[in-house]
């Protein structure tokens, strides 16, 4: 936790950025007799850690939103249906989502990292992979829900996850690193699926179901190698030697609740739904989910419907997914750099804006095309930063597994909406489903506003000793979450 060791005023400046003590955490202050490198033992974490768990990320948005791809390669006319039907087969896996995502994580918390996230990745891989084999719309309708069941677990884990590992201010880079991994799988989706293409008749098979066969087997094969490669938490992970493991223990005590033996209590939980900034972290997802997913499951209709062939759009797919991904990680250094959060959603959701309005009054598919690509750099952007808030942001170790999940719960009803907006006789400009978008960007701004001004408002009655009364009674090393007065919320 970070905490101060008086309540004199941190100033106002520093405040503003989310600094938290007014003596900073540094290699000296802690527990090193053996002269640890903290910059060398991050480096060596970021690379145990943060490639198993993108790698399972990008696997899961390749699986759910690979149908886009397989749309285009005949997977409504062999199954005979309409373009409406299709869109209630979208809906269907966000439903499945929103219901099982906080049971998911209320089991991470119960279970262990290394069991339940590879358990999650290999239950969804086999779904993927049997819909390569659905013969008719009621089995793509059930298919879509359990994908929707099984992914719903491993977003929130993994942020709750890298918690565990890193401080506060080291969190949001990483989980931008590894929320990246949606746009780079947009962009291998597209390459993927034109490559598979040419593999209509293989074994009898449409080249759609070769899509969902092989991405499947292969998301199978990497689960079943992360049960190694994935590890559970500092205290028992075998490439740490026991110093590093003291220092991590160390540096994590003296800055959140990593570190404490929090059993589960139902009253945790509860206390998540009781907070009102957890409801706005969620409606912060909210508003960006709409225009995230519609952008990412119909991009590959919308690029066709501009006039394109179908293969044309599987490869034209890839550059605004490609600059989305270079602008998450440049906006995500930012961030930290700044220690800002707010600004730099609100600055990417109006780049998107601009985006949207391209696409609602361009009449060139050039102009429109463009448009896409101004969508998808300021949409993945803010979405990166707008996840890994409320793990910055949420103490108390259950609190905040149940926020993570919350806020996604919250942020897929958006996509629920969304996925209903891009009808067929709506192309080639899509007003309906390119006007939500737009609003719903509009609304992130104000949204993002409204929760940015509540913790700088929290974050000053603090400063100034008016939650000092929350202390009498408390033992000094009692911890409060982040109802204690000594916590600080990043803006």
């Amino acid at each position: 936790m970070e905490k101060v060791n008086n309540l004199s005023p941190v100033p106002s400046a520093e405040m503003e950025k989310g600094a938290l003590t007014d003596l900073p955490i540094s290699d000296d202050g802690l527990d090193n007799p053996t002269g640890i490198q903290e910059k060398a033992l991050l480096r060596k974490l970021d690379l145990r850690l943060l490639p198993a768990v993108t790698l399972l990320y990008l696997l899961s948005f390749l699986d759910r939103s690979n149908v886009a791809n397989a749309r285009l390669d005949g997977l409504t006319t062999d199954l005979n249906m309409t373009g409406n039907q299709y869109l209630t087969g979208l809906t269907l896996y966000f439903i499945g989502y929103v219901l099982f995502e906080i049971p998911c994580n209320i089991v991470l918390k119960k279970t262990s990292p290394q069991k339940w996230l590879p358990t999650l990745t290999l239950a969804w891989g086999v779904v993927a992979t049997l819909m390569g084999v659905t013969q008719n719309m009621a089995g793509f309708f059930v298919v879509r829900f359990v994908l929707g069941m099984t992914e719903s677990g491993l977003f929130p884990g993994v942020v709750f996850y890298l918690s565990m590992w890193y401080k506060r201010n080291e969190q949001h880079y990483r989980i931008a690193l590894f929320f990246s991994a949606a746009s780079l799988a947009g962009a291998f989706g597209g390459i993927l699926a034109y490559g598979i293409g040419f593999m209509k008749g293989v074994g009898g098979l449409n080249g759609w179901r070769w899509i969902f066969i092989l991405e499947g087997i292969l998301t199978v094969l990497v689960s079943l190698a992360a049960y190694r490669f994935i590890t559970n938490y500092p205290a028992t992970a075998p490439f740490l030697s026991d110093s590093e493991r003291a220092y991590i223990h160390a540096r994590l005590k003296n800055d959140s609740d990593a570190t404490r033996d929090e059993a589960f209590a139902w009253r945790n939980v509860s206390q998540a739904f009781k907070d009102p900034k957890c409801w706005l972290y969620g409606l912060g997802f909210h508003t960006l989910s709409l225009p995230l997913y519609t952008l990412s499951l119909f991009l590959p209709t919308i690029i066709k419907e501009l006039g394109y062939t179908a293969a044309q759009a599987q490869l034209l797919t890839v550059p605004p997914y490609a600059c989305a991904t270079c602008l998450t990680i440049t906006v995500a250094v930012l961030s930290e750099r700044y220690r800002l959060r707010a600004p730099f959603i609100m600055a990417s959701a109006c780049l998107a804006i601009v985006g949207y309005i391209i696409l609602l009054s361009a009449p060139s598919a050039g102009a429109s095309y463009v448009g896409t690509i101004f969508a998808a750099s300021g949409i993945y952007p803010a979405t990166a930063i707008v996840l890994s808030w409320p793990a910055n942001n949420v103490s108390g170790q259950t609190k905040r597994a149940t926020a993570n999940a919350m806020q996604i719960s919250i942020g897929n009803l958006g996509a629920v909406l969304g996925t209903q907006l891009y009808r067929s006789d709506d192309g080639p400009r899509y007003f309906l489903g390119h006007g939500f978008a737009l609003g719903y960007l509009v609304a992130n701004v104000f949204v993002v506003g409204t929760l940015w001004a509540v913790l700088r408002r929290e974050n000053g009655k603090r400063e100034r000793g008016e939650r000092d009364a929350r202390l009498a009674g408390v033992d000094e090393e009692e911890w409060l979450g982040d109802q204690d007065p000594r916590w600080r919320f990043q803006t």
